[in-house]
């Protein structure tokens, strides 16, 4: 008895579609045939240019705006994300990674307040209860797209006073000679929480980046210790590794 070849269901074509040209736009947004912040082609013009419905259309969009490829913007279109490439191998402030990128970099201050040190920032940085330190909160910015919340801890003997910090950190450490020469970091994935999204302008849920900081100057002591929570949709991080036999 010889088999019958069956078609595909329905369901299944449309999934076989909709994969094949998100294939397709990732290839186009990788190889760069789509540059950063272009405008992809609209829902229509791709139903059209493929041959399938706008149904499939938006279940390959939807899947490379999660994968963080491509971002909506409302009212405007669908356009190519801009991610920044982030060293995980290399001291550099934010600050830094932005200018080397030719990119503008700008910070929103949500607070900057000084007092005794916590429970978590006591056991993460080595300090005996009672430490004065400051705290510096900030909205991260590049060419004006928001990018994270930083939210550091330095101990008050590192810097002149709370005032002395204006744009960069570390700019204000290493003006004090006390710029971390060292620093141990954890990274891990989370999901940005109410407060965070409403500052980012991002869907409460969306996906970030958390590095945990903990910097120290060359005889040991505890310099900073900085909690930053990056957008997943604009950020990657880069490591070098080598091999040594």
């Amino acid at each position: 008895m010889t088999a019958t070849k069956r078609e595909p269901a329905e369901g299944a074509k449309t999934a076989i579609l909709y994969l094949q040209l998100q294939d397709s736009l990732r290839e186009a947004i990788v190889g760069r045939k789509f540059a950063p912040n272009d405008a992809i082609p609209t829902e229509r013009e791709l139903a059209e240019q493929y041959n399938v419905s706008r149904i499939t259309v938006r279940k390959a969009i939807d899947g490379l705006v999660y994968e963080g490829l491509l971002t909506r913007r409302q009212g405007a279109g669908t356009f190519v994300a801009e991610r920044v490439e982030k060293s995980y191998s290399k001291m550099t402030s934010f600050t830094e990674d932005m200018m080397s990128r030719g990119r503008v970099p700008s910070s929103q201050w949500l607070s900057k307040t000084a007092g005794t040190v916590n429970p978590e920032e006591a056991l993460s940085m080595g300090l005996s209860p009672g430490t004065l330190v400051y705290r510096y909160n900030r909205m991260r910015f590049a060419d004006g797209t928001s990018m994270g919340l930083d939210y550091s801890t330095v101990p008050a003997d590192c810097l002149p006073s709370l005032e002395s910090v204006e744009d960069s950190l570390y700019s204000a450490l290493e003006a004090n000679g006390t710029r971390p020469v060292r620093a141990l970091q954890r990274l891990r994935a989370v999901a940005f929480n109410a407060e965070q999204a409403r500052l980012l302008e991002i869907p409460v849920g969306s996906p970030g980046l958390l590095i945990e900081r903990r910097g120290f100057l060359a005889d040991g002591r505890p310099a900073e210790y900085t909690k930053s929570y990056y957008r997943g949709d604009a950020y990657d991080l880069m490591s070098e590794l080598a091999h040594n036999p």
